[in-house]
């Protein structure tokens, strides 16, 4: 049975290295902060994160001088570029800023690492393989249903971390690619996002700023997630040609102790979805919730405490890197709101839309929601930013609010299947151990089709009075 981690020190050439690449984003964001006007508007409140005042946008003086290569914060009232040094500063105060989600991945790898040692996982996909005859039309559909539901209805994605190693072994046990594994996991969940039939994360944000019911107006959604997930299942089959030798389908008896491994895996992610929904957990729960998991894998296993410790160890260290992108993700979204440009970059895009008739105005909110998305890959900042400003601005040239929301859970969900600013996507490609240039290569006509149906959809949902 393959290493489902994969060899953890193995180097990947001729791809591009994740690093470099958000540290590329970084120097990006600092020359843009020198070049684009800084401004702001007034917000609701003084959080971070708390949604903009339409129509209360100011641009802010900001000499440009030899100060400013020096690292320093700007006087009330004004603005300033910020310092090359951030290329450095920037990345400790994203860790800073993403500790919880980066807490909750080490800790993930670590629970992975404890159960991956007692042999449960490798019985439970042979057992799988043997169940469904090792018929990738069988499989595939199956497990991108359930990932994308899970992610469509509950917004899970940080979750999918922990079982893409896992569906990698299985592809590779039936002779098929890493990608093909991959894309499985990747594509279903992302799929399940850029709809978010229910996806509290998004729709708890932005369908309140536009004063439409939280929830409302899901057929549309759920219709596009049926869509969408069909031809990415029929993609993903497409990659499923043999490219090693399959392992032989002989029956597999799970152990009792096995067996209880995986229920344990099994009811930990039923207590994510659960804490999520009902108690209001977030990434800080999740990591105790994995810490408590993989102890309990230990007792089950029969594992001696010290080598249970040691396992749980390296687990984390396979999600370093992961967790490393997570953060320097942050750093560039630092970045740029240190340099005050985000509410610039929202107002000029708003005065352009203007006047425009509403089947072309939607599909141009979801192609600046696209662009927001490479600076701010977080889904609830974004809608806070831009939601307040383009809704009003949407809603004068005749697109509904529930039409706004669509346009920017599309636009989101789009550019986070390549966005290479986007932490999270990194880090999935990190745990896969893909380059991001093969995966940009295989998704990117993906990509081009589901934006092209995105517009279709949007104009439709403006014709129907959505």
């Amino acid at each position: 049975m393959n290493d489902p981690a994969g060899a953890a020190g193995r180097r990947r050439h001729g791809g591009l290295d994740p690093v470099m690449m958000m540290l590329a984003a970084m120097a990006l964001a600092i020359l843009l902060t020198w070049i684009i006007p800084s401004g702001e508007h007034r917000r609701v409140s003084d959080k971070e994160n708390a949604p903009v005042i339409a129509g209360t946008y100011r641009e802010l003086p900001k000499p440009i001088t030899a100060d400013a290569l020096i690292p320093g914060e700007a006087t009330k009232g004004t603005a300033r570029p910020v310092s090359p040094a951030a290329i450095v500063t920037a990345i400790p105060a994203g860790l800073k800023k993403s500790a919880p989600l980066i807490f909750m991945i080490l800790a993930l790898g670590g629970m992975f690492g404890v159960m991956r040692s007692t042999g449960a996982i490798d019985a439970g996909i042979r057992r799988l393989i043997e169940l469904s005859g090792g018929r990738p039309i069988v499989l595939v559909p199956v497990l991108m249903l359930a990932f994308s539901a899970g992610s469509t209805f509950l917004g899970m994605i940080s979750e999918y971390l922990l079982l893409i190693p896992v569906i990698i072994a299985l592809a590779e046990s039936l002779g098929r690619s890493r990608m093909f594994g991959f894309a499985i996991v990747t594509l279903a969940a992302k799929v399940g996002y850029l709809a978010s039939v229910t996806s509290p994360v998004a729709l708890l944000i932005a369908q309140p700023i536009v004063n439409v019911p939280v929830f409302s107006g899901l057929g549309l959604r759920f219709a596009i997630w049926v869509g969408f997930l069909a031809i990415a299942m029929l993609f993903v089959l497409r990659e499923g040609r043999l490219v090693g030798q399959p392992e032989a389908i002989e029956h597999q008896h799970l152990s009792p102790r096995h067996l209880a491994v995986l229920l344990i895996g099994a009811g930990t992610l039923a207590l994510l979805v659960v804490g999520s929904l009902s108690w209001d957990w977030d990434d800080t729960e999740f990591t105790a919730l994995f810490v408590a998991a993989a102890a309990a894998i230990v007792l089950t296993g029969k594992i001696r405490p010290a080598a249970g410790a040691h396992l749980f160890v390296e687990g984390m260290k396979t999600m370093m890197l992961a967790a490393l992108l997570v953060g320097m993700g942050r750093a560039v979204e630092v970045i740029l709101r240190d340099g005050q440009i985000l509410d610039t970059i929202i107002e000029a895009v708003s005065q352009q839309i203007h006047g425009l008739p509403p089947v072309i105005v939607a599909p141009i909110v979801m192609v600046v929601e696209m662009f927001l998305t490479l600076l701010i890959p977080s889904t609830s900042a974004k809608a806070a930013l831009s939601i307040p400003v383009l809704g009003p601005i949407a809603a004068s040239a005749g697109v509904s609010g529930q039409t706004t929301v669509l346009a920017f859970l599309l636009g989101n969900g789009l550019v986070n299947m390549l966005a290479p600013t986007s932490g999270m996507l990194l880090a999935y490609l990190a745990a896969a151990e893909i380059p991001y240039g093969r995966w940009f290569r295989f998704a990117l006509p993906l990509f081009a089709l589901f934006t092209l149906l995105s517009v279709a959809a949007l104009m439709v949902a403006v014709m129907i009075g959505y």
